[in-house]
């Protein structure tokens, strides 16, 4: 008997997303269940090559549900998530409200997916895992196997996100401006504090008391508690008018010696990566090529002869892939493969 999978969120860009690579991934599931709020009951919803009717999350019973992936934001998983883990129902949760417990596991699993054998053997587990931001996954990726060969010190990261990382509504302004640029209409923001159409935006989520906004804490607290507390990073994070795929450019200082073909090498070999990168026009990834694609996207990759052991690199990545949707169902299909059961068959 395969697995019972609840997509909550279904209605969103990243539910349908999840809905689409549960599809194209052939994930082991006999029964797919799209949950959305009231408002949404009914609603069709593709999955594969079916048609789901949206149920109400308010009132579903997730009794013999062995997968609940939530994105539905931080309050519904705050209020939701323990109510779900609690009846057995394992909880992969897209929002950022519980990566930052302790008790919680923060997956990325071809960074830290053996996290996930001390997780299972720990009869008093929440049943909650929680999926990183969307920046943090594709960085942590690059990062990982470059940090395996010769130990990261420290991270610079500017991160140039698109507009589907403020969900629909990011999506439609951007759409909204541009258009209305081009017959002289005024480019007024409503989701974006600025205009985000033919413009970058070094702003994203609120100001926190140092400077930094939460965005950019989200990435330094994200990659210190999946790679190793040790690295020492800061960030920029800016909004850019892309509509899918975030771009990094990451400075890396390390311990030990290493240089760029090194590099090369050791990420062609990684899991999850592909390597981009001729030193000639058009020789490294942009978003538009990483659309509906799994791997993190690394391009030019260099030393950075400013400091000792040090390189800079490009990577980018679709955000509502591997940044979200596609992570967790990997987090999924890890358990699975570490001998996590169907629940009803059992």
């Amino acid at each position: 008997m395969g697995y019972r999978v609840a997509v909550v969120g279904a209605t969103g860009n990243v539910g349908r997303e999840v809905l689409n690579i549960l599809a194209e991934r052939k994930f082991p599931a006999d029964e797919v269940i799209a949950l959305a709020s009231s408002k949404s009951t009914g609603r069709e919803i593709s999955y594969g090559d079916k048609i789901l009717k949206c149920k109400n999350l308010d009132d579903f019973d997730f009794a013999g549900v062995d997968f609940a992936i939530m994105s539905a934001g931080s309050s519904v998983s705050k209020d939701l998530a323990p109510r779900i883990g609690a009846s057995g129902c394992i909880v992969i949760d897209n929002s950022s409200y519980w990566r930052y417990n302790s008790d919680i596991p923060l997956i990325v699993p071809e960074v830290n997916g053996h996290v996930l054998d001390r997780w299972l053997a720990d009869p008093k587990r929440s049943n909650i895992i929680a999926n990183p931001n969307c920046s943090t996954a594709q960085l942590v990726v690059a990062l990982k196997p470059l940090h395996d060969f010769a130990k990261i010190k420290r991270v610079v990261v500017s991160t140039y996100q698109s507009v589907s990382g403020a969900g629909k509504e990011g999506i439609d302004e951007l759409w909204n401006q541009t258009k209305g640029i081009f017959v002289n209409d005024s480019a007024t923001p409503g989701k974006f504090t600025k205009q985000i159409a033919f413009n970058v935006i070094p702003h994203i989520d609120v100001f926190m008391e140092d400077g930094y906004t939460k965005e950019e804490w989200k990435v330094l607290a994200e990659t210190k508690k999946i790679l190793d507390p040790k690295i020492k990073v800061t960030c920029t994070a800016v909004r850019v008018p892309v509509f899918v795929g975030h771009s990094e450019a990451v400075n890396i200082e390390f311990e030990n010696p290493i240089t760029a073909d090194e590099a090369r090498d050791v990420l062609r070999e990684a899991p999850g990566i592909s390597v981009l990168d001729k030193r000639e026009a058009g020789g490294y990834a942009t978003p538009v090529e990483t659309v509906g694609e799994y791997d993190t996207y690394v391009s030019r990759i260099r030393e950075d002869n400013t400091v000792e052991n040090g390189l800079a690199m490009w990577v980018v990545s679709d955000n509502l892939r591997k940044g979200a949707a596609l992570n967790t169902i990997q987090i999924a299909e890890e358990l699975i493969a570490r001998g996590l059961k169907a629940r009803l068959a059992a």
